[in-house]
């Protein structure tokens, strides 16, 4: 993550929580910073670390990261939901299509695809389900993005014996297209309308006619 971009994140959630605001305590002695509680955050985050593991490198206390995670991760759909914690709207698809055709896919609303996490404490009983081609167990995580790596849907959790198909079907990606919700898509390929964007995947399907057979 780039420096500029922390510190944005940072700045709205101290500005949003006083929790990440360094304070004195009774004695007048300075309290952790928030640049300590939001920096143990991400890296629980990021790299899946223990709370207790952050004291190494950042001198916090596994309460407090604990604390601190939750009270980060709530400040983060609070403060940037509206804005990216959602299924683009019908000026979002717009833009969509237009940045798709000027880089030569007319109709594309981002890439779609799956990944495995490896589920290091997975039960032993459930091996067998969520150890997929690797032998080891994983959950995979289907997410699609924009040029721009804005990540608007995702969806977690199916064990990693499924694939990219089994996971697109249980997840609710075409749920505002089944419910003809859907913002507009219309574009023009080699002279012909469509009115249904698609995703640019490695699956072996086309998923315009995927969604359609959903509906179905």
């Amino acid at each position: 993550m780039s420096r500029p971009l922390f510190l944005r994140i940072f700045d709205a959630i101290q500005r949003h929580d006083n929790h990440f605001v360094q304070q004195r305590d009774g004695l007048g002695k300075l309290g952790l910073s928030g640049l300590q509680k939001i920096t143990a955050a991400f890296r629980m985050l990021a790299y899946g670390l223990p709370a207790d593991s952050t004291d190494e490198y950042i001198k916090i206390g596994e309460s407090t990261a604990i604390e601190s995670l939750k009270k980060f991760c709530r400040a983060i759909v609070e403060v940037f939901s509206n804005r990216y914690l959602r299924s683009p709207n019908a000026n979002d698809v717009a833009r969509l299509l237009r940045i798709g055709e000027s880089r030569g896919f007319p109709g594309m609303l981002g890439s779609l695809d799956c990944m495995h996490w490896k589920w290091k404490n997975c039960p032993t009983a459930w091996g067998g389900q969520y150890a997929g081609r690797s032998g080891s167990p994983t959950i995979i995580l289907e997410a699609v993005a924009d040029y721009d790596l804005w990540i608007w849907h995702a969806y977690f959790g199916l064990p990693g014996t499924n694939n990219d198909i089994n996971v697109l079907e249980a997840s609710h990606l075409f749920a505002n297209l089944a419910e003809g919700t859907a913002p507009p898509a219309n574009y023009v390929i080699n002279g012909k309308n469509y009115n249904m964007g698609y995703y640019l995947t490695d699956v072996k399907i086309c998923n315009c006619c995927r969604a359609i057979t959903l509906l179905e």
